[in-house]
């Protein structure tokens, strides 16, 4: 949204003129350090505001007055497969629960303080929640080792500068989260990538990788992998965290979506609590607007240590949206909106079955994506800039998620959950469809 109010802003000034060509997606992505996604959805913007237009196979330019279209804002627009957010359940009634929370909390006679700065990393009444949020992948756990944060990417941020220094490896899957990827990148961390399975990461590869280049820590996502969806039985978990043991190698746990499935397996932080450093948000299991994640360390001690990393990034978590989540935690709001998206979670999944060519991708029947394995005859990009162009419909390829650039696999990653309805979801999925099946694969490869 900041690029393309930049682009309008530069309009406005005379600083780009009409029919001036943009840079290409991915040059613009390299400048300004962000994720080639980012810039895709940031000129996506623009154009339905009306301030560009895209040629195939020339580029991406700025409108003359003569062809200067009205801004989208009908909400029949392309559907969203690149965010992954929780779909909004319609039998939850979020937007309903949100001000009934909201306004509970304002009508309190302490209310002022939730106006005002408060205690770092939480109260011990919020950090009690989160140890009742966390229960289902751990079990009792001890308060003192939860911090309250403020988002995921806040706490991976203070977990990676807390375990690693300038130049360190830290091992992660061949393809993860682009957030790691940021972070590593923001802290000059190296990130190593370890071979997987359908699975995820293989223990013996692990064995060999903390032999050849000693890492400071693992990063993993061991349900619902992002983006590939592998979740990690038992038995993988398990000797993960003894590998990880034998080598002395800190765990970083990204549980975002450990909650989804109907059966939540055990955390790897449950298994080796004391080299385990778990990472919950609940953006991906209620809802992205409340920016709070819980962080489990190994001992008090580490809390201490942790709790400074943090007050130096974000300094707290938000006070209301800490306070509304652990209500919600308490009388049982949370589990109810859990339940509800992972019912509308596992519909549109049964929906994408149902659309999508059979053995066409791999997901988890509860979960928010999929990764879809392109026909040979497309490769990554052109399919994605195909369907952009055809079905204004963004799609993540796996360059996005790569820690090494060469051999990537020709897989897109979908998202179902931002649709607002099914309906809408399903007509995108038939798009998708319909551009696997095309044989004539245009000449996309010049737009990225």
């Amino acid at each position: 949204m900041a690029v393309a109010d930049a682009i309008g802003a530069a309009i406005a000034a005379g600083e780009l003129r009409p029919g001036q060509q943009l840079p290409t997606h991915r040059s613009l992505a390299d400048n300004l350090g962000v994720d080639l996604t980012t810039i895709t959805r940031a000129y996506s913007e623009a154009r339905k505001r009306g301030l560009l237009h895209a040629t195939v196979g020339r580029g991406t330019f700025i409108r003359s007055q003569g062809q200067l279209a009205p801004p989208q804002k009908s909400p029949r627009g392309p559907v969203d497969l690149g965010m992954n957010v929780p779909p909004l359940p319609p039998d939850a009634q979020l937007q309903h629960l949100l001000r009934k929370g909201l306004s509970r909390l304002m009508a309190k006679s302490e209310a002022a303080e939730l106006l005002t700065y408060q205690s770092a990393c939480g109260t011990l009444e919020q950090r009690a929640a989160g140890t009742l949020w966390l229960r289902p992948t751990f079990g009792k756990l001890n308060v003192e080792r939860v911090l309250v944060c403020s988002g995921a990417q806040s706490a991976l941020t203070a977990v990676l500068g807390t375990l690693a220094q300038p130049g360190n490896v830290v091992l992660t899957d061949a393809l993860t989260y682009p957030g790691l990827r940021a972070a590593a990148a923001q802290l000059s961390i190296q990130l190593v990538g370890v071979a997987t399975d359908a699975d995820g990461i293989l223990p013996g590869a692990l064995e060999r990788a903390c032999r050849k280049v000693r890492p400071q820590a693992l990063y993993c996502i061991p349900t619902i992998q992002n983006p590939t969806t592998a979740t990690m039985p038992l038995q993988r978990r398990r000797a993960i965290a003894e590998v990880a043991r034998r080598n002395d190698l800190r765990v970083i746990e990204d549980d975002a979506y450990g909650l989804l499935p109907s059966s939540p397996l055990p955390a790897i932080a449950s298994l080796a609590p004391e080299i385990s450093f778990h990472v919950a948000t609940v953006s991906k299991t209620l809802s992205p607007a409340l920016r709070i994640a819980y962080l489990a360390v190994p001992d008090a001690a580490w809390a201490m240590r942790m709790r400074t990393a943090l007050q130096s990034t974000a300094l707290m978590a938000s006070p209301l949206l800490t306070s509304l989540v652990t209500a919600w935690v308490n009388d049982g709001t949370a589990n109810t909106v859990v339940s509800a998206i992972r019912r509308e979670s596992a519909a549109r999944q049964a929906m994408a079955r149902e659309v999508l060519p059979a053995g066409s991708f791999a997901a988890h029947p509860e979960g928010l994506h999929l990764w879809l394995n392109l026909p040979s005859r497309w490769d990554r990009r052109d399919f994605v800039a195909s369907l952009q162009q055809q079905s204004g419909l963004v799609v993540v390829a796996s360059d996005a998620f790569a820690v090494v650039t060469t051999r990537l696999p020709e897989a897109v990653r979908v998202s179902l959950g931002a649709a607002s309805t099914r309906d809408r979801l399903h007509g995108a999925l038939e798009s998708v469809a319909a551009a696997l099946r095309r044989q004539s694969v245009p000449p996309f490869a010049g737009v990225v």
